[in-house]
C-alpha cells in the first residue's frame, strides 16, 4: 500500500475491499482488469491505493465480481476524500443544486473540463505533487460530472471571460478538444454559454469567479474562489448581491449563439 495512505482511510479501504472481493472470485488482477476492458496496472495501482479509482471502473467492478453496488458506494467517500476539506461542502451543494449559474473569468468550469486539460490545470497548480496525487485529484474532478448525465440534471447557465478561450493550457490539442467538449455542452437544452468579450472592458467579473447554486425549496448559496481556499456564502444579503452580479455580466456577454460561434472561431483558427 502506498504509504501515504491510511488502510483506515476511504481510499485504503477500497482498495482492500476491491483486492478481497477479487480474490473471493478467485481472479488475478489481469483477469480483473479483462472483465472491466481496463488494464492490469490500473487494477494494481487502486489495489495498493496509489490510484483513485473513478466512478466508472467501481461500477464496472461491482458487476464483474457482484458485490451488489458495495464498491460504487464508497466510491462517494473515496472521491470527496480526495477534495480539499474546504471544497467538499459545496460537492454536495452541487449535486443536490436545481441550478448553478457559473462565472470564470480565468478557465473552463470544472463539470466541463476534458481529461487532459484538469490534467494541466491541476499540476499548474500543485507543481510539488506526486503523479498518483494529481491522478486522485483528476479523477475527482471528473467525477462531479456524474451531475451532467443525469436524469435530471441542473440548469446550468456558463458565463466565461473571452481570454479563457485563448490563454494555452496544455498543448494545442488539448486547447483544441476543451473548446469542442466546451461547444458540444452548449448544444444540451440545460445548458446555456455565454463569453464576455475582452472589449467589454471593466465589468463585475473582474472580481474574480464565483457559481451561485439555486435549490428548489432551499434559499441559493454562492461559492468564491481563490488561490488559497475557497468560501461559501449563504447570507441572503450577500448572495443576492453575487446574483446581481452575475445578471450584469450575462448581460454584458455575448449571446449564446454568438458565443457559440465565437468559441468555435477560436477552436479553428487558434488551435488545429
Amino acid at each position: 500500500m502506498n504509504d501515504n495512505v491510511s488502510k483506515d482511510s476511504a481510499l485504503g479501504m477500497f482498495a482492500a475491499e476491491l483486492r478481497a472481493a477479487r480474490t473471493a472470485r478467485g481472479l488475478t488482477q489481469d483477469a480483473l482488469a479483462d472483465k472491466i476492458a481496463y488494464s492490469g496496472s490500473l487494477v494494481a495501482m487502486i489495489e495498493t491505493s496509489r490510484r483513485l479509482p473513478t466512478l466508472d471502473v467501481a461500477q464496472r467492478c461491482d458487476e464483474a465480481l457482484e458485490t451488489g453496488g458495495t464498491l460504487t458506494r464508497m466510491h462517494r467517500l473515496v472521491a470527496s476524500e480526495a477534495y480539499p476539506a474546504w471544497f467538499r461542502p459545496f460537492v454536495e451543494l452541487e449535486k443536490a443544486a436545481a441550478s448553478l449559474r457559473w462565472w470564470e473569468p480565468l478557465l473552463i468550469p470544472g463539470l466541463f473540463q476534458t481529461e487532459d486539460y484538469a490534467r494541466a490545470v491541476i499540476r499548474a497548480a500543485r507543481p510539488h505533487d506526486r503523479d498518483e496525487t494529481i491522478d486522485g485529484l483528476v479523477s475527482a474532478r471528473l467525477d462531479r460530472q456524474v451531475i451532467l448525465s443525469s436524469e435530471e440534471p441542473p440548469r446550468i447557465w456558463v458565463a466565461i471571460d473571452e481570454g479563457v478561450l485563448t490563454r494555452p493550457v496544455g498543448a494545442p490539442a488539448v486547447m483544441a478538444a476543451q473548446l469542442d467538449r466546451i461547444i458540444i455542452a452548449a448544444r444540451d437544452p440545460w445548458v446555456t454559454v455565454q463569453v464576455m468579450p475582452i472589449a467589454a472592458g471593466a465589468h463585475p467579473g473582474l472580481l474574480g469567479p464565483f457559481v451561485i447554486a439555486g435549490f428548489a425549496a432551499s434559499p441559493d448559496v454562492a461559492y468564491l474562489d481563490n488561490a488559497l481556499t475557497g468560501q461559501i456564502v449563504e447570507r441572503s444579503e450577500d448572495v443576492n448581491h453575487i446574483a446581481s452580479l452575475y445578471d450584469v455580466i450575462r448581460a454584458e456577454a455575448l449571446p449564446p449563439r454568438a458565443s457559440a460561434e465565437l468559441i468555435t472561431n477560436v477552436a479553428r483558427t487558434t488551435w488545429t
